[in-house]
């Protein structure tokens, strides 16, 4: 029997490598509304599988077959009903990385949802001033 060498090309595709998911699977889901908007994520948990489909706690429903994106080379799993949108598995970086970004979103609607007094805007400046960080005329 001739012995077998795959390439980096053949592992790269190569669905053996990777796995279905499982009951308990972390996954998110990452979307913007235009460019200029913050990453929003979104977290469930595989709670039933089916010969094909895999539902999630929130009911989306994923393909269980992984998927290797050619843009960011990360795998994923696709909604049963759109291809274009995948979930992936949840990674402590993932989950760091949220956090960064939802409290950059509460901050945002924070002064969003605000109108400051002078007296606010005042001690704000001098916050800002004994802080050294002050940009623009003073």
């Amino acid at each position: 029997m001739p012995e077998v060498y795959l390439s980096s090309i053949d592992l790269y595709f190569c669905p053996l490598f990777m796995e279905d998911l499982k009951v308990g699977d972390r996954l998110y889901n990452v979307g913007q509304n235009g460019f200029g908007d913050f990453y929003r994520y979104s977290f469930s948990e595989v709670v039933r599988l089916t010969k094909t489909l895999a539902i999630l706690e929130n009911g989306e429903r994923l393909r269980n077959r992984p998927v290797r994106s050619l843009i960011n080379d990360e795998i994923g799993y696709a909604l049963a009903k759109n291809r274009w949108v995948y979930w992936h598995k949840v990674s402590d970086e993932i989950l760091h990385r949220a956090r960064k970004e939802n409290e950059k979103i509460a901050i945002h609607d924070w002064f969003e949802a605000r109108s400051f007094s002078h007296q606010e805007k005042r001690m704000i400046h001098n916050l800002f001033k004994e802080k050294g960080i002050l940009e623009g005329p003073e």
